[in-house]
């Protein structure tokens, strides 16, 4: 009986061992990236609603020479505006920043996503 119980065990933990192999080399091939901050596929269509006003935003210490503050605006995220805060970026060498901008036209509220464009 006792080796009866023994082989059951073994078989039991190898399944298991077997299970956490796989959930692991499958978990292995799930990347988790950060989303890029300026981009988030909306651009383009017309929002109904009007961008909220400005956020006064605290603006750290740059992290080292050559850095300028990026600020922060109001991204279309679903059904609603989502203020995306301002970060630090290295300047680019014969580029300036457009900030991201909301206008309006007739058919509501569009946004042009903030980039980097030849001088």
């Amino acid at each position: 009986m006792a080796a009866c119980k023994s082989h059951w065990f073994l078989r039991t933990l190898t399944l298991r061992r077997a299970l956490l192999a796989a959930a692991v080399g499958t978990l292995t091939g799930c990347v988790v990236v950060p989303a890029d901050r300026y981009y988030d596929g909306y651009y383009g269509g017309a929002v109904t609603t009007a961008p909220p006003g400005e956020v006064a935003e605290v603006v750290t210490v740059a992290p080292g020479p050559g850095y300028f503050w990026i600020g922060g605006y109001w991204n279309w995220v679903g059904h609603r505006h989502v203020w995306v805060g301002g970060h630090w970026q290295a300047h680019r060498p014969g580029y300036h920043w457009q900030a991201h901008r909301w206008h309006r036209d007739r058919s509501g509220w569009r946004a042009a996503p903030g980039h980097w464009q030849r001088r």
